[in-house]
């Protein structure tokens, strides 16, 4: 099953922080394949999550935007375009009783399919579920985060098809 790292940065909730990372990102040739951004209640802060098709690019980027963030191993899965595949996948996950935490979507580089990123607690469980209902998975296990300064530091984080 192919796995795929999930960044989640904690960024500035103010015109032109997205912008500049992006930015960043593209002059680096790094395409993102998926993202979810949202604010924190009135904390100035926004959550944004990226799947990235080149997590060591990224990671170089980032480090050099001196971002902080956290990397998680994720499931990724390619839905086809069609009524009820989305239905499908989230019912196999609720009948096994996997909660999804949270999900989004992105276009899968090469082909522009949809790529539906899954957030729950039961990785493990859940990737084969969802492997049953379409061609390609990709599931979160453990987070590092990085620092200003650059160090490490091992993280329980939320994952996609896993929490």
């Amino acid at each position: 099953m192919p796995t795929a790292k999930e960044f989640t940065l904690t960024m500035d909730d103010r015109p032109g922080t997205l912008g500049k990372v992006c930015r960043a990102l593209a002059d680096r040739d790094v395409n993102i394949v998926a993202v979810q951004s949202f604010p924190y209640a009135s904390s100035g802060k926004a959550l944004t999550r990226f799947v990235f098709d080149d997590p060591t690019k990224a990671r170089s980027v980032l480090d050099a935007e001196r971002a902080t963030y956290t990397e998680t191993e994720v499931v990724k899965v390619d839905l086809p375009n069609r009524l009820g595949e989305l239905a499908g996948a989230a019912q196999k996950l609720g009948d096994a009783g996997i909660n999804i935490n949270y999900l989004y979507c992105g276009a899968e580089p090469n082909s522009n399919a949809p790529a539906i990123i899954f957030g729950v607690a039961e990785v493990g469980n859940a990737a084969p579920l969802v492997e049953q209902t379409a061609p390609l998975l990709v599931v979160g296990v453990k987070a590092n985060k990085r620092t200003r300064s650059g160090d490490r530091q091992a993280k329980s984080v939320p994952i996609l098809l896993g929490s």
